[in-house]
């Protein structure tokens, strides 16, 4: 476990994850796809219970993108299966743990049954505070800062803001998890080393790591290979490394 008594910089506050190698494990194991993706919800278990032994306040996870739709419609189908019967599951488990579940994306785009699991959830653990469980639902970074700036523009139609008054925190304000921190540290699993649409805006300073390790592989000694990757990381801001050395760098906040 992470040594919480290290520097507080050294443990990432938000980690962000896309869970990336679910299909290529279950083909590897000669499984059908949808297997590799009943393996991956056991990693999201250890992974937040790795976070909650860690001191990590946030984890944000990419579950399904706006993308995802595009994949045949079987899989999609047992997906969204999945994501129900795992809420039904998790959710007081969750809540017994204190933790905060929020979920992020188009949610009206969802099955109805996804909907009204998601509601409970949230409802149920919405005064949580040990940490905050972000999953990332039909979401997608550029519907992420569209649906921010048509609300503002909607400000800007009815009278109540200026043009120039529109700043990248009033762009922030209206994101997905505006109230929470930006991600200090981006995990990738599977090989790929891409964003994906995935938190564009609120990635812009996170240092990112990618791994081949399979998202069903993935677990305790793997988070810890990243954690390990992130606290040797110089995290400038835009300042000098001098400036760092002598303190004069405070953390990134948003907008």
């Amino acid at each position: 476990m992470v040594d919480p008594s290290e520097e507080s910089t050294a443990i990432p506050s938000h980690v962000a994850i896309i869970m990336d190698g679910n299909g290529r494990w279950a083909k590897k194991k000669h499984m059908p796809r949808f297997l590799g993706h009943k393996a991956g919800v056991d990693t999201v278990r250890r992974c937040v219970e790795f976070c909650v032994k860690n001191n990590i306040k946030v984890l944000t996870l990419f579950a399904f993108s706006s993308e995802n739709w595009r994949r045949p419609e079987k899989e999609v189908s047992l997906l969204m299966g999945l994501f129900i019967s795992s809420l039904k599951k998790q959710i007081r488990l969750l809540h017994n743990q204190n933790i905060r579940l929020r979920i992020i994306g188009d949610k009206s785009q969802l099955p109805q049954k996804l909907q009204d699991e998601i509601l409970r959830g949230e409802t149920l653990t919405q005064s949580n505070t040990v940490m905050d469980l972000v999953v990332a639902a039909n979401y997608g970074g550029q519907w992420d800062v569209t649906q921010s700036v048509k609300a503002l523009a909607e400000e800007v139609k009815q009278g109540r803001l200026a043009p120039d008054d529109i700043t990248e925190a009033s762009i922030t304000q209206n994101l997905s998890i505006q109230d929470l921190p930006n991600p200090d540290l981006f995990i990738r699993t599977g090989g790929e080393c891409r964003i994906s649409n995935f938190l564009l805006w609120q990635l812009a300073y996170s240092e990112l790591y990618f791994t081949p390790v399979l998202w069903p592989d993935f677990g305790g000694a793997e988070f810890e290979d990243a954690i390990a990757s992130f606290r040797g990381r110089e995290r400038r801001f835009g300042h000098t490394s001098e400036q760092v050395e002598q303190g004069q760098v405070s953390n990134y906040v948003q907008g």
